[in-house]
């Protein structure tokens, strides 16, 4: 059985360089004709056919992971992409850009949501990676503002995550009196850190990998964090999975200074402005019934530029080359003032973290 085992092993290997090499020769067609390297509608469709035709014993979790390094390496060798993200490694961010790009690439990391959209807008790097929403607190506020600020930035891809937040130490729960994460991860576990760290006082800090590496040498003190950090600073994970919301998601957007072709199975986003009067915002709405098109998110957020000002964001199913969206933001035009389309994207499925 082990002899089978080293013969498939070198059959595998020769059929994965086989394809890295014709991967090779579509990076220099794309190099000659100006197409970005990283195609998100592509790589969805990758995955989509191998997940489709797995018929076990390996698990689909496993066979994605295969795939997904596979073509960051191809990726790679079609020209080095590089990726910014808020840091530092381990942060929810960083394992959100690892599912996306795999590891075959070169990672930039920032210390805020806004420097990763002015690395993309400025062209130092090719993508930038930054959180969007969260099931439990809601929207992302810097997020939003980086993209009233810097509307040229598009969204080509999407990550969805389950985020399970785990309570690392080095020390017994009884010893715990002070507990470091992000704020938005402190919120999601708030009535979880209450109940059983209710003489522990809490302190927000950059990101959950900071509050990880900051207990390493706290005896008294106890990070919320993801597994990886627990492994990659060495603690113990006391208690797992102690998010208040066991469906606790974050959809993460990868940006950049283009969109994603179409797949079929698309969404768009926009941000709009309407007038100050009774029933704008209702107009709007309305050309989506009339269009029969399906909206997935809609958020509000204060325009800062003009006190009692907002703008909107909506993101809905179609791509912008699609008929009826095409017709639905043109009707939109005649009635915001003014929209923004800020990516057409490939609709992402559930990732657990």
């Amino acid at each position: 059985m082990r002899a089978q085992i080293d013969k498939f092993d070198l059959q595998i290997l020769e059929t994965l360089n086989k394809r890295a090499a014709i991967a090779a020769q579509i990076g220099k067609i794309k190099s000659e004709i100006g197409g970005e390297v990283f195609n998100a509608s592509r790589e969805e469709e990758v995955l989509s056919n191998v997940l489709g035709a797995n018929k076990g014993p390996l698990k689909e979790v496993t066979v994605k992971g295969i795939f997904r390094e596979l073509m960051s390496g191809c990726r790679a060798l079609q020209g080095a992409k590089r990726v910014a993200f808020l840091g530092p490694e381990y942060s929810y961010s960083h394992l959100a850009a690892l599912e996306r790009f795999g590891g075959a690439i070169e990672y930039v990391r920032v210390g805020s949501i806004p420097a990763v959209f002015e690395e993309v807008g400025r062209r130092h790097v090719d993508y930038g990676l930054v959180p969007l929403e969260n099931s439990t607190d809601g929207r992302i506020a810097d997020t939003l503002d980086s993209f009233v600020r810097l509307p040229q930035v598009r969204i080509c891809s999407e990550i969805r995550l389950r985020v399970r937040h785990h309570l690392l130490a080095n020390c017994e729960q009884t010893a715990i009196r002070k507990v470091y994460s992000k704020a938005q991860a402190l919120s999601q576990c708030r009535h979880w850190l209450g109940k059983n760290l209710p003489h522990a006082t809490t302190h927000e800090v950059s990101s959950t990998a900071d509050a990880a590496r900051l207990v390493q040498t706290d005896p008294h003190a106890a990070a919320v964090a993801s597994r990886q950090a627990a492994v990659r600073y060495n603690l113990r994970v006391l208690f797992s999975n102690i998010e208040d919301q066991p469906d606790n998601e974050t959809r993460f957007a990868v940006i950049a200074l283009h969109d994603s072709p179409k797949t079929g199975n698309d969404k768009t986003a926009v941000m709009f402005q309407t007038q100050h009067s009774p029933g704008a915002l209702a107009d709007v709405l309305s050309v989506f019934k009339q269009n029969k098109i399906n909206l997935t998110w809609i958020e509000s957020f204060p325009y800062k530029d003009v006190k009692g000002e907002y703008v909107f964001f909506v993101d809905f199913d179609g791509h912008n080359e699609d008929a009826k969206v095409k017709k639905a933001l043109k009707s939109l035009e005649a009635v915001c003032d003014p929209i923004s389309v800020i990516g057409s994207f490939p609709a992402a499925k559930l990732t657990d973290e």
